[in-house]
């Protein structure tokens, strides 16, 4: 065969290149109930799609190059369902994934296409930071600040990370500059090692109190996700990207609607108690309305006072915004604010329309808030509600009072403003309103504190609100899912195809 002795090199240094870290390595990876990088890789794109770029890639320095086989992290393209995507996949085999000149190049080259040719990028991240004593001394340093745009995402398209075990250094700024971001129970993300925190702070700290999924689910809001196993975690990433389009300038997939959607709408009621001061699970009136009943949650343990998911009405992605009063009562915290901030900002950017579903009495004030800038995110979140230009329609089915009646869209600040027969609409609820509007406590005269307060509920009834055309409907709760679908029809931007502004395509995703 003409060439064999250049095929053969090809095919030995492939072949070499595919082992790895090595059997031991890898075989340790599976005894902790992981994947290697290559599977993940497999499990993310459809069977035999997978085109790997730099695979012959090693370190910069000749004496590790045939013990860092991709330096450590693999590269290229496929399909995820039928759509192509692009892939950063760390092998921790290798010098545990570590940063360096040529797999930074490596990345550089990747992400360049994904914004340049619109397809979204997804990094399967396990391993640690600057690879050392690569990044020693200023020459070295110094070569690593050659690509000015390595922590730049414009949202030209979506970008997800998925975290399978320690992520330190590289992996967790790009996590933080995801749309997205899944982690399993055995993740951690942190700026450094527990070892290299010890030796700079003192602090002796477990890694999963330095960055585990609790941390970052419950207390960060960085990580949307948490999955008990990789396969779990990269299923729940395609998932996410189901709902999504390729790029900016798309409009998401419309999908088939399941059998049987909507049958529970004429029930819809039931899971609103007729008492102000009842709790209730938002989630379960939010199943109604979507297609199959179906919600893909965000920060499901952080901010809890606000519930943000996405969804599909009609076959089309939505993306809901829904007071909890399972949660401070529905109360809005400085953390359920980002969270809103956030999720507004994901759906803008990618021309998914906002429902807004509201039942809040306000936000929770004290000394605790203030010192975790609630003003600050209350006016970041009414900011971005500013800057949205997808439709937004609001729906207030129980209390809507005072400044959280803005940010839930009250008014002017949704395309269509609309209530429930059910709503409450004031600056603040009946008992408060009469101690402060009429300086009537219920122990100084209970009988004309009642008399007050039922002057006070009745003002703050739709109908008022409705026949100055301030709101722009009352709707019967049962038509609710219908009416969405013909609105959001009829809001559709066809001068513009279905996209919008992308006013926020700049905007931090960890803020």
């Amino acid at each position: 065969m003409a060439h064999e002795s250049s095929m053969e090199t090809f095919a030995e240094k492939k072949q070499t290149i595919l082992k790895m870290g090595g059997a031991e390595k890898l075989a340790r990876l599976q005894k902790e109930g992981k994947l290697n990088a290559r599977q993940r890789i497999d499990l993310l794109f459809d069977k035999g799609t997978f085109q790997e770029i730099g695979m012959f890639g090693h370190s910069d320095r000749p004496e590790m190059a045939e013990r860092t086989p991709a330096d450590g992290k693999i590269t290229g393209f496929g399909h995820i369902t039928g759509r192509p995507a692009a892939v950063v996949a760390q092998d921790v085999t290798v010098l545990a994934a570590s940063s360096a000149g040529t797999n930074r190049r490596k990345i550089s080259y990747i992400k360049n296409m994904s914004s340049r040719r619109g397809m979204p990028m997804v990094f399967l991240s396990e391993g640690g930071g600057g690879r050392i004593p690569d990044d020693m001394g200023s020459g070295n340093m110094t070569s690593s600040g050659q690509d000015p745009t390595s922590f730049l995402h414009l949202r030209e398209t979506p970008w997800v990370s998925c975290m399978f075990g320690p992520c330190y250094g590289n992996p967790a700024w790009y996590a933080c500059m995801s749309d997205f971001v899944v982690m399993t129970k055995k993740g951690v993300m942190a700026v450094a090692s527990p070892k290299v925190s010890r030796l700079a702070t003192g602090e002796d700290i477990p890694a999963e109190e330095l960055g585990g999924w609790k941390v970052h689910t419950e207390i960060t809001g960085f990580v949307d996700a948490v999955t008990e196993t990789d396969e779990e975690c990269i299923e729940t990433a395609k998932k996410f990207l189901s709902f999504l389009p390729l790029n900016a300038n798309q409009r998401p997939l419309k999908a088939e609607v399941p059998e049987g959607t909507g049958r529970n709408m004429p029930s819809i009621l039931n899971h609103l108690p007729e008492s102000r001061r009842r709790t209730y699970d938002v989630r379960r009136i939010l199943e109604c309305i979507a297609d199959g009943e179906e919600l893909f949650e965000l920060k499901k343990y952080f901010g809890r006072a606000i519930v943000t998911s996405l969804a599909r009405l009609n076959g089309n992605s939505i993306g809901f915004i829904a007071n909890n009063p399972m949660y401070l009562g529905g109360a809005i915290d400085a953390d359920a604010c980002e969270k809103a901030t956030s999720f507004l900002v994901l759906c803008d950017s990618f021309n998914i329309p906002v429902i807004m579903i509201v039942d809040t009495p306000g936000f929770m004030i004290g000394k605790e808030g203030e010192r975790k800038k609630v003003i600050g995110k209350i006016v970041n979140y009414m900011n971005a509600l500013q800057l949205v230009t997808v439709p937004k329609i609001t729906i207030v089915i129980r209390k809507s009072y005072g400044q959280a009646y803005l940010n839930m869209g009250g008014g002017k600040n949704s395309d269509t403003f609309v209530a429930w027969p059910t709503a409450e609409i004031s600056f603040m609820g009946p008992e408060p309103a009469v101690n402060v509007v009429y300086g009537v406590t219920e122990e100084q005269d209970r009988g004309k504190f009642a008399e007050l307060k039922e002057k006070v509920e009745k003002e703050s009834m739709p109908w008022d609100g409705a026949g100055r055309f301030y709101l722009h409907d009352i709707l019967e709760p049962s038509q609710t899912r219908d009416w969405l679908i013909r609105m959001l029809d009829y809001h559709h931007d066809r001068l513009k195809g279905g996209i919008c502004r992308h006013l926020m395509s700049s905007w931090p995703n960890a803020f």
